[in-house]
């Protein structure tokens, strides 16, 4: 069955479509993406996708904008190329974060990017940790919202803590995805710091719901962008007596001063995935580990292509 996908890369995911391809034993291919001079996008597939089944591999991180400019257009050529179905992979959905109206007069970006999807041919949408479940509900099509919290857990259980751990949720939102972390690490409970968010990028750290004093903790987010919140958090945790905290989190967006600020925190490890290329900086730092969702990504493309389960992928990362 294999034999009839087709795995194209776009520009911002190369190293992870190319490790997605070595899991699946397919060659990926070829591909040619094209920024002219005033900006204008073209991707030009150079082989046949005739009744194939294709797979774009592409995270919308920075830039936002022209990675999904280059997703839609990829998309365009595809269908008018004769694809039988498209899949869009994309392990960050960029505009995630605008996915209600926070105020008026706000868009609802979140909304836009899946009718754009959908407009210009995507048949399924496979992606990693949405900012917010519910926008799930912006597709009119199948879409595979996976989770890293299964390959977390196994990172965490490997390190075989004396002490108890406490998984904390950074705000009441994230309260459901520290539970699901909890219930994977042995001996755990949670806790869930308050905060208010007064402007973006900035939030401030209010109250902490739960007991920390003396132990493991361990924040879980699904994007860690500047890290000023995370870190009135971490100080936070270190006051009200948590002997070390590990943070974790799926997209590592990792923007202007985060590196500088994690470097110089309290924090153990910020665990990532590379559902966001690191730059070179960011791979040297030490107090950063990055664990890989190749395996899972391509677990998820054969269960698609050969019509089985997604949720049994999970089992894999019990041990």
């Amino acid at each position: 069955m294999l034999e009839d996908i087709i795995v194209f890369a776009l520009s911002s995911s190369i190293e992870l479509a190319d490790e997605i391809c070595q899991h699946l034993g397919v060659a990926r291919g070829k591909c040619q993406v094209k920024h002219f001079a005033d900006g204008e996008i073209i991707v030009e597939p150079d082989e046949s996708v005739r009744g194939k089944n294709v797979f774009i591999i592409q995270s919308t991180c920075n830039p936002v904008s022209e990675t999904y400019m280059e997703v839609l257009v990829a998309l365009d050529a595809l269908k008018r190329a004769s694809a039988n179905e498209v899949t869009v992979v994309m392990p960050y959905y960029g505009y995630a974060r605008q996915d209600r109206k926070a105020r008026a007069r706000q868009p609802i970006t979140a909304k836009l990017m899946a009718d754009l999807l959908q407009t210009a041919g995507a048949n399924r949408i496979v992606t990693l940790d949405l900012h917010a479940p519910q926008i799930q509900g912006f597709f009119n099509i199948p879409i595979d919202d996976l989770s890293a919290v299964a390959m977390i857990g196994q990172y965490f259980r490997g390190k075989s803590f004396e002490q108890e751990v406490v998984v904390v949720s950074p705000d009441h939102g994230g309260a459901t995805r520290a539970r699901r972390l909890a219930d994977v690490i042995p001996n755990s409970s949670i806790a869930i710091i308050d905060k208010r968010r007064t402007k973006p990028n900035v939030a401030e750290a209010m109250n902490l719901i739960g007991d920390v004093n003396g132990k493991i903790a361990i924040v879980v987010d699904d994007i860690v962008d500047t890290a000023g919140s995370l870190m009135g958090g971490i100080d936070m945790l270190i006051r009200n007596g948590a002997e070390e905290v590990y943070c974790a989190c799926t997209h590592g967006i990792l923007s202007g001063p985060a590196v500088q600020r994690i470097r110089d925190s309290q924090i153990k490890e910020l665990i990532v995935t590379n559902s966001i290329p690191l730059t070179e900086e960011k791979r040297q730092e030490g107090k950063i580990k990055q664990i890989s969702i190749g395996y899972m990504l391509a677990k998820t493309i054969e269960a698609i292509q050969n019509h089985t389960p997604v949720s049994v992928l999970y089992d894999l990362f019990n041990e």
